[in-house]
């Protein structure tokens, strides 16, 4: 057998482990699903001649940090969607949240009747499957009732005794695929089960959440 020049056998050698650490590197990478030590950026082109427009972005790594960061923009580039990137958390959007309510119970929603009276209501886009409602409930004296919720005109939750803290977090849907965006119409309802009086009621938290 003829024997190959010195400089054919280093490059075959040098070709060998060039092909091994090439397999390597195709067995360790980490999978198309996961995202290590870099970013990610969804970009929408709305023409073949126009800029592209950053949609989405993902970090492993934000500034001054190791902390993984999310931004989402709208498709006019506006930032709808970030979590703090400092504390942790909900950046944007920023939630509502419920100013603090007054306590006289005289100036609350109430209601002397002696059948079930709605005397709260308030309508709100349906997002997330799940509600809780928590509500301080009172009485006028020698009097005696109850108050309920209702949810679309289904009770949520069972009624309470005037005097009791209504607190209940449910379901307001048997489908949500159905009825996502649609409005979820939430009713307070009192009665006086007493000869007479009034019963009152004061909704402090509400929220939607998931399953």
């Amino acid at each position: 057998m003829a024997l190959l020049p010195e400089d054919i056998v280093d490059r075959l050698i040098q070709m060998e482990r060039r092909l091994n650490a090439l397999s390597t590197a195709v067995n360790t990478r980490p999978p198309l699903t996961e995202l290590t030590n870099g970013s990610l950026a969804l970009k929408r082109q709305p023409a073949p001649t126009d800029p592209s427009v950053l949609v989405a972005q993902l970090s492993t790594s934000g500034p001054g940090g190791s902390k993984p960061v999310l931004r989402v923009n709208d498709a006019y580039g506006h930032e709808v969607l970030s979590d703090d990137i400092l504390t942790g958390g909900l950046a944007r959007p920023w939630l509502p949240m419920l100013p603090p309510q007054d306590l006289a119970s005289a100036n609350w929603p109430a209601t002397t009747a002696t059948a079930w009276t709605t005397i709260a209501q308030s309508q709100n886009p349906l997002w997330q499957p799940k509600m809780r409602l928590r509500m301080l409930t009172r009485f006028s004296s020698g009097a005696a009732g109850q108050v309920r919720v209702l949810v679309n005109g289904a009770a949520f939750g069972s009624a309470v005794a005037a005097g009791a803290v209504f607190d209940h977090t449910a379901a307001v849907t048997p489908n949500m695929q159905a009825d996502f965006g649609k409005d979820l119409t939430v009713e307070i309802q009192a009665i006086v089960t007493s000869a007479s009086g009034t019963v009152y009621a004061q909704p402090v938290l509400m929220h939607g959440r998931q399953t």
